[in-house]
């Protein structure tokens, strides 16, 4: 994979950019509203200047940051990211208290810069929206590889930002306290699949695809 996703726009007016960031080459997407350029970041794990710097070069402003989970890679930069400039933590699902608890311990277990822990603004629940500019997504929680875990799910693009619950040729770990195999593959099937064969995700790590290639060839969830 490219170290820097081109940018996509959508029919909905939604746009995006995926930055890898951390070790862990972790899916920070930066989101934005076509017509007034606001924008929200999709877990800022780290790697928080190389974020800013390209949030400078397409011109978008950020307004809030919008989080999957709490798990070091996606939430470790959010804490230092909120108070530099002032932005709203919204989401994950409550679920995740114990892991954004937890934040601290987990940098030093996963020798990641020292990560703080906080207060979501505004905690989210299934069937929630957020909205940026224009751009409202729908909110689906999908508990399995962290209980608190949610997606953000644009059905006017097509598109589905999945954190770890889903990728391309595999499914997330579920071997993490309170993980759930069974509850993963529930989300999955019950959650994203009616969501449409078309939509494409975005994985917290590695390539894009669609929930129709994964449905059909995909050996940790096909025929499910």
């Amino acid at each position: 994979m490219s170290d820097l996703q081109a940018a996509a726009p959508t029919p909905s007016g939604l746009h995006y950019r995926t930055v890898p960031v951390t070790a862990f080459a972790q899916n920070c997407s930066i989101v934005w509203c076509g017509d007034t350029r606001d924008a929200a970041i999709i877990d800022p794990g780290g790697d928080l200047d190389r974020l800013l710097a390209e949030v400078q070069r397409l011109g978008v402003q950020l307004k809030a940051i919008w989080l999957t989970h709490a798990h070091i890679d996606h939430a470790g930069g959010t804490a230092e990211l909120a108070a530099r400039l002032n932005l709203p933590i919204i989401g994950p699902h409550p679920g995740d208290q114990f892991w954004i608890d937890g934040l601290p311990q987990q940098s030093q277990m996963f020798g990641f810069p020292p990560a703080g822990h906080f207060t979501p603004t505004r905690w989210l629940a299934d069937g929630d929206t957020v909205q940026i500019g224009r751009c409202t997504l729908n909110v689906r929680h999908c508990p399995g590889h962290t209980p608190g875990h949610v997606v953000f799910h644009s059905p006017q693009a097509q598109r589905v930002f999945v954190g770890d619950v889903l990728f391309a040729g595999s499914i997330g770990r579920t071997d993490f306290p309170q993980g759930n195999h069974a509850q993963l593959l529930s989300s999955i099937r019950e959650r994203l699949w009616p969501m449409g064969d078309d939509t494409v995700f975005i994985p917290g790590h590695g390539p894009e695809s669609t929930l129709g290639e994964e449905r059909r060839f995909n050996p940790y969830v096909r025929g499910q």
